[in-house]
């Protein structure tokens, strides 16, 4: 089918060859022309078929498999698979993220249960050492495929009403603003690791798989801390977006 598309290359435009083959290639999946699942023809094939260097079908295929929009799956070839999730910088639960998306998220609740605050944990949410909070592991589902590994520690103030069936059928600042705790502001930080045995197990990645992680301290609108939120994502489906202005 990635022959039959057409595709036009102009060389005497500015943009290089590679990006405009991106382009229409990226256009050609979220089209679904190119659909999920389908897989494209070699690279040698293709270089041939559109009248370019293999060098430049080849960056034009990395761009949508960083992207997430492709895969390379050895001994397999390069397949569609258009399902990254792109979640924009923002006070928002991935649960709605994904609604917004045209998703159907879904949730494994992992543990819910009562416990004490210590060191770093009592730190974030401003409270005393062994205060009572309660600690919230879940795995959030996309597509049939572990997406996220959510745990949070949350006031009783906040979690007091959580229940396991509520939080399997909700995002979780959903069932927080029910009750009256309006997310207002968060500090959020993201970084990256190699996935432990037990977050591969639940992702079902190999051990060592790259993890986005995004680590997230929410005040809600009257100030007060309460949530501390400690997520870890498959790198390879999840993505952070965010627009950045030139500054003056």
């Amino acid at each position: 089918m990635d022959k039959d598309l057409r595709i036009e290359i102009d060389r005497a435009s500015p943009l290089p060859l590679y990006h405009q083959l991106s382009e229409q290639l990226k256009t050609a999946v979220e089209a679904g022309v190119l659909p999920k699942g389908s897989f494209l023809t070699n690279e040698i094939e293709l270089a041939e078929h559109w009248h370019i260097s293999r060098p430049t079908v080849r960056r034009a295929i990395q761009d949508l498999v960083d992207a997430g929009l492709l895969v390379r799956r050895r001994g397999v070839g390069t397949q569609v698979v258009n399902d990254e999730v792109r979640r924009p910088v923002r006070l928002s639960s991935l649960w709605d993220d994904l609604v917004e998306q045209g998703r159907a998220p879904s949730t494994v609740v992992l543990a819910l249960r009562q416990t004490k605050a210590k060191g770093t944990v009592a730190t974030a949410l401003d409270i005393e050492e062994a205060t009572p909070v309660v600690y919230l592991e879940r795995c959030r589902v996309s597509g049939g495929r572990p997406l996220a590994i959510l745990r949070n520690w949350l006031t009783l103030a906040a979690a007091g009403h959580l229940t396991t069936e509520l939080l399997t059928r909700n995002g979780l600042y959903q069932l927080l603003r029910q009750v009256g705790v309006r997310p207002h502001s968060a500090t959020q930080r993201i970084g990256a690791i190699a996935a432990n045995a037990n977050n591969a197990r639940l992702l079902e990645l190999p051990v060592g798989s790259p993890l986005l992680t995004m680590r997230r301290v929410m005040r809600d609108d009257r100030g007060n801390v309460a949530e501390l939120g400690e997520h870890v994502y498959d790198a390879q489906h999840y993505a952070v977006e965010m627009t950045v202005m030139e500054s003056n």
